[in-house]
């Protein structure tokens, strides 16, 4: 059996390599958070659509009750507001 030699010559595994590491800066990493103007106008539109549904809610059980009364005054003016725009 004939055995070769592949390894490199240079290489010495009794020297001992050492290593010259560059010191980093420690840096301080902060995170951000930007809320677009659009996130912004649906978070306003969640809140009255909260205040929505409790109105909602408060009307419906008024008319369950029988106690939700009409205005149809109030009704034809504001009918009569949105027709003259």
């Amino acid at each position: 059996m004939k055995i070769n030699r592949i390894q490199p010559m240079s290489v010495n595994p009794y020297e001992r390599t050492s290593r010259v590491e560059k010191p980093t800066k420690a840096t301080k990493k902060t995170d951000q958070v930007e809320i677009s103007s659009a996130a912004k106008e649906l978070q306003e539109a969640a809140k009255f659509s909260s205040e929505r549904l409790e109105k909602m809610e408060r009307l419906k059980a008024e008319v369950q009750a029988g106690t939700y009364a009409i205005d149809a005054r109030a009704i034809a003016e504001s009918v009569l507001r949105y027709y003259k725009r």
